[in-house]
């Protein structure tokens, strides 16, 4: 298939009725046979796979159709196509997911990101969140004008994920559940405590909700600060789930953590092993104990 013709096929691009320009017969037709094997990124491996050629001709053929403007380079080894209408190389990536997946992988989509997937915020997060088994030394890209945050785990944490696919390329998605449980574990993920309380609240009121899934996610997981963080937040904006709030202090591990490590704090939650700041002890928004709650009694260390 003509290059030209297997561009005005794809949904990536937008239509353009005139041949492309640039490259000889001979060029046209291995880009277009990369092009076809390849889902949104184009590598030197792949290059040299697809054409039988050694890496560094396969180098030197992207870094020709790079300075001809087809492709645009997104780090060393990698590329993205240029859109045919496009003016310039320098173009915002397609679709930032299926190239996270591709340069980050193993990995999933996570955090504020996957909430919002998942209609669990209304909050519009321009940053990607992508939670990988690499451990890059830049864990705030920016790649092609778009921002990631990324969080290193171990492949064994690589649980509660749901396939999706962006066009071509099958991306995993943190599910709600798997979802709230990485922002408890980290609240940072969630935009901080107050966008992931909030995060929390609306998952509470979905039919996404389910707390024996999020507690056995959790004991999976291994990290004892979402007990305390969840079942604080459970007394706060759901004691009727007197059965997930036991189970959560059954699980308490030794020691005191932060509600947010990135807040100052300056009073303890001995119930929950759980430093606060004032301001959820005080405001009525946020704080909701009942005032005959048996939770509430010498709960707090002033």
């Amino acid at each position: 298939m003509p290059l030209f013709a297997y561009m005005m096929k794809s949904s990536t691009y937008n239509i353009a009725m005139e041949p492309l320009k640039g490259l000889g017969k001979a060029d046209r037709e291995r880009l277009s046979a990369v092009l076809r094997a390849t889902k949104g990124t184009v590598s030197v491996a792949q290059v040299a796979e697809i054409l039988a050629l050694a890496a560094t001709p396969a180098a030197k053929i992207l870094a020709r159709w790079a300075k001809a403007g087809w492709l645009s380079r997104v780090r060393r080894g990698l590329y993205v196509p240029v859109p045919l209408e496009s003016r310039t190389a320098d173009v915002p990536l397609d679709d930032a997911w299926a190239i996270a997946a591709q340069i980050f992988g193993p990995c999933y989509i996570g955090g504020w990101s996957a909430a919002e997937y998942w209609d669990l915020t209304e909050q519009i997060f321009r940053t990607v969140v992508v939670v990988t088994t690499q451990n890059p030394r830049d864990r705030k890209p920016t790649i092609k004008q778009t921002d990631f945050l990324l969080r290193s785990v171990q492949k064994k944490a690589l649980f509660g994920l749901k396939p999706v696919w962006r066009g071509q390329v099958k991306v995993d998605v943190s599910d709600p559940t798997r979802t709230m449980l990485d922002m408890l574990s980290d609240p940072l993920l969630g935009g901080g405590i107050r966008s992931t309380t909030d995060m929390f609240k609306n998952y509470l009121k979905s039919e996404k909700k389910d707390l024996s899934l999020l507690i056995e996610y959790a004991s999976q997981l291994g990290n004892g600060a979402v007990f305390k963080r969840l079942g604080f937040l459970l007394e706060k904006f759901s004691p009727a789930d007197v059965d997930a709030i036991a189970q959560c202090r059954e699980r308490l591990t030794t020691g005191n953590a932060k509600l947010d490590p990135a807040l100052k704090t300056d009073k303890l939650v001995t119930r929950w092993r759980l430093w606060v700041s004032q301001r959820w002890l005080t405001t009525s928004e946020l704080y909701t104990f009942r005032e005959n709650s048996c939770y509430a009694r010498h709960s707090i260390m002033l």
